[in-house]
């Protein structure tokens, strides 16, 4: 079986994002591209994860086009390909449609470093990418903007989208998009939101990098 271990680790992924509550019957997609073979498991479409094995995780290549697994791979294959194919130095994608980061997206509102959180993790606003269809290469062109050089990026009455160089990362990501998205929306009903000072944002998220247990 090609890419068992990013299969179990896609599996693993979608499971925690259905348990925190970031995704909701089988929305959602996570993926992780391998980068000696440049193949990439994702998430069956239409599947729920509570049920899924690690082989019944799809595995494409960089235009799609299925290379191992049994179901057709997401359909939102094409957003992930394409940011494989133009952003190498991510490995892993999240793709959630969290309430309170898409309530921001519906409004079509950056989420700003309301939190130390997102400042560490974003380094700034998460921004927002225009609309595009879902399960079009139009979204992935509009989600690879929205990112430029960063790692997270809202996706127009759609939800979150975000990167890493692994899928512990990115998932962390996306948590702290929706944390953040969330504290913004209650502190704005009670006033006016403070925001982490722009002159620390660059230091905490540079501090971010090294975070955590490092792998080799």
């Amino acid at each position: 079986m090609l890419l068992y271990d990013q299969r179990k680790e896609v599996l693993a992924t979608a499971q925690q994002l259905l348990k925190g509550g970031l995704v909701a019957a089988t929305w959602g997609n996570v993926s992780a591209r391998d980068p000696e073979t440049d193949l990439i498991a994702i998430t069956p479409s239409g599947m729920r994860y509570e049920i899924l094995t690690a082989e019944d995780i799809a595995v494409v290549d960089l235009e799609g086009r299925l290379r191992d697994g049994k179901y057709q791979p997401s359909s939102e294959t094409p957003m992930h390909t394409l940011i494989y194919r133009e952003r190498p130095d991510v490995r892993a994608i999240v793709h959630t449609h969290s309430i309170f980061a898409t309530v921001m997206a519906t409004l079509k509102r950056e989420i700003p470093p309301v939190i130390a959180e997102l400042a560490l993790g974003v380094g700034g606003n998460v921004p927002v990418a225009d609309f595009a269809p879902p399960g079009t290469e139009e979204l992935g062109r509009r989600a690879l903007a929205g990112l430029g050089k960063g790692n997270a990026v809202l996706l127009q009455n759609h939800g979150v989208l975000t990167v890493g160089p692994n899928l512990e990362r990115a998932f962390t990501i996306a948590a702290i998009v929706e944390d953040a998205a969330k504290i913004y929306v209650y502190s704005s009903l009670l006033g006016t939101p403070t925001l982490v000072p722009a002159e620390i944002l660059a230091d905490l998220f540079q501090a971010f990098q090294s975070y955590g247990q490092q792998k080799d």
